[in-house]
């Protein structure tokens, strides 16, 4: 029996062949086979199919997406970069900048004077005192999966979000601080509202703080996210404001019902994820 060449077969069995082989040896074992190869990998039909069989879109998706490859590996890298948002593992990963009054504490949701967090498996929170109170955490992009070519030519959105409540007996001042850098952590962009404060006797609610990076410099490798803050009536104890559910997600650009998108992974899964992908990619 004569043997047949596998580029023998119709391209749409190639491409079904494709779609189960991981990102990365498409791209980098397999794309330099041969021109037959290359044009098929580089095909869009390749990377919505590799989308729709991770669970990235869903076969309603109607939103349009300008390059299914890169969109496809900004799903697989996305997740939450933040560590230990939502205080599970006490101050784990966390970075202490000021730690004033009685310092910084864990405490369990709803707390005295307080109110149920939104989303039900939000659990716990960091409290704050007295004096000024500030914890940071500096994220290292290289290390998270994003590669050079990725940062600087896509510059994908940079979606910074948080969470604040007061205590309802107690006034307090709530800041955040987020800042962009280059690998020698000069700041190429930077998010800093002014303070919010909040009235004593007010209705605990929680707050939702959100900003969106987009068409920032190119060269950017690290994201420091700061926040904290401090209670209005110096008062002895954990009255400052509360934070949780803090998070920093990289990821294409959605246009329509942003609840389309799939939910973001733990941040656990997500490395998982990143450590299937190249370190350094061409994309094109």
């Amino acid at each position: 029996m004569a043997l047949v060449s596998i580029n023998e077969l119709p391209e749409s069995i190639l491409l079904e062949v494709f779609t189960h082989i991981p990102a990365r040896q498409l791209l980098l074992r397999c794309r330099p086979v041969c021109s037959l190869w290359r044009d098929l990998i580089d095909l869009v039909t390749l990377w919505k199919r590799k989308c729709l069989r991770e669970g990235f879109i869903t076969e309603d998706w109607d939103q349009p997406v300008a390059d299914w490859k890169i969109f496809f590996f900004l799903c697989s890298l996305r997740r939450n970069l933040l560590r230990n948002p939502c205080a599970e593992e006490d101050m784990k990963s966390w970075q202490i900048d000021c730690n004033g009054g009685d310092e910084w504490k864990v405490e369990s949701l709803p707390g005295d004077h307080g109110t149920d967090f939104p989303d039900s498996k939000v659990k716990k929170y960091f409290v704050t005192s007295y004096e000024m109170c500030l914890k940071s955490q500096l994220v290292d992009l290289k290390a998270e999966g994003y590669w050079e070519e990725l940062l600087d030519t896509v510059r994908p959105e940079i979606v910074v979000k948080d969470w604040f409540a007061a205590r309802a007996d107690c006034g307090c001042t709530y800041h955040i601080r987020v800042q962009l850098a280059s690998a020698d952590y000069i700041v190429l962009a930077s998010f800093e509202p002014p303070p919010v404060t909040v009235d004593q006797w007010n209705s605990a609610k929680w707050t939702e703080v959100s900003h969106t990076f987009s068409d920032y410099p190119p060269g950017v490798r690290h994201i420091l996210f700061q926040h904290g803050g401090q209670d209005t009536q110096f008062w002895a104890g954990w009255y400052g404001p509360r934070v949780t559910n803090s998070s920093i997600v990289i990821g294409p650009k959605v246009t329509g019902d942003p609840a389309r998108f799939p939910a973001q992974p733990e941040h656990t899964q997500g490395r998982e994820r990143a450590a299937r992908l190249p370190s350094s990619l061409h994309l094109h």
